[in-house]
């Protein structure tokens, strides 16, 4: 079975975001980059599928050089094989202009099963993988918790509000991760050193056949207009008193008289 994974480079959740002189950017130079974690979810579940019923895993993924580090640990974790797309022309597509160049790049890649992050934690939009798969024409099922392949179909449960969905489709497909689908393994200092040796061809968007007024920044259908921090929050208010009732009493007239809510 051949599986493709679609991977992104994000800044770490535990980087501190400031916003960029132009207000519509954040700051770059002190953030650590890492691979999304829901897609750190699609590579293990790959990896999964991949031992268990063989074939291949390949990583396909859109940035610049500095998202070679990300494809590298997808190879490091077991990945056989990356594409890479960085082109300059591409830098700063939204959802739909990156879903584009993505399906143009699977078009010349074989692949029974797709697999990608829910969302990607940067600018969380749920948009790509759905957007690939109506490029592609073919089924997507999203959120999936647990999956199950036999007989040329994927079965999948998939959360739902209040409940689980259990659905089925013919392949090829594409289908999105949710937490609690696997527990990713982290690489190994063996795994880092042959991912340096496995294949990862660098292709443009000349190469993808992808008009590039089209895609980029200056084409987006979808533009940021500004970037706000959240507002501070006030300091807490520490309720003195010499017994629990007093400060009950103190906490009430509080809710009472200055906020205004009982």
């Amino acid at each position: 079975m051949d599986i493709l994974v679609l991977v992104k480079q994000v800044p770490d959740t535990e980087s501190l975001i400031q916003i960029a002189g132009d207000g519509v950017s954040i700051k770059t130079d002190t953030i650590k980059w890492v691979m999304n974690p829901y897609d750190e979810l699609a590579v293990e579940e790959a990896l999964q599928i991949r031992d268990a019923q063989s074939g291949s895993v390949t990583i396909l993924s859109m940035g610049p050089k500095k998202s070679v580090k990300t494809i590298q640990t997808a190879l490091a974790m077991g990945a056989d094989k990356a594409v890479h797309i960085d082109d300059p022309q591409a830098e700063g597509s939204d959802s739909l202009a990156t879903a584009k160049i993505l399906a143009a790049a699977l078009k010349d890649i074989p692949y029974d099963l797709i697999i990608a992050g829910q969302r990607a934690v940067d600018q969380d939009n749920f948009q790509v993988g759905a957007a690939v798969a109506e490029y592609l024409s073919i089924p997507q099922i999203s959120q999936v918790v647990k999956e199950e392949i036999s007989d040329g179909k994927i079965k999948c449960h998939r959360v739902v509000e209040g409940a689980t969905e259990v659905v089925e489709a013919a392949l090829p497909v594409l289908l999105t991760t949710q937490r609690g689908l696997n527990e990713p393994r982290y690489a190994t200092l063996p795994g880092i050193m042959k991912a340096k040796k496995k294949p990862m061809e660098t292709k443009t968007l000349a190469d993808l056949d992808v008009d590039p007024g089209a895609v980029g920044e200056s084409n987006r259908k979808v533009k940021i207009i500004a970037l706000n921090l959240p507002p501070e929050r006030s300091g807490v208010t520490m309720i003195a008193g010499d017994s629990a009732s007093d400060q009950a009493a103190t906490l009430v007239k509080m809710l009472h008289d200055d906020l205004k809510i009982i």
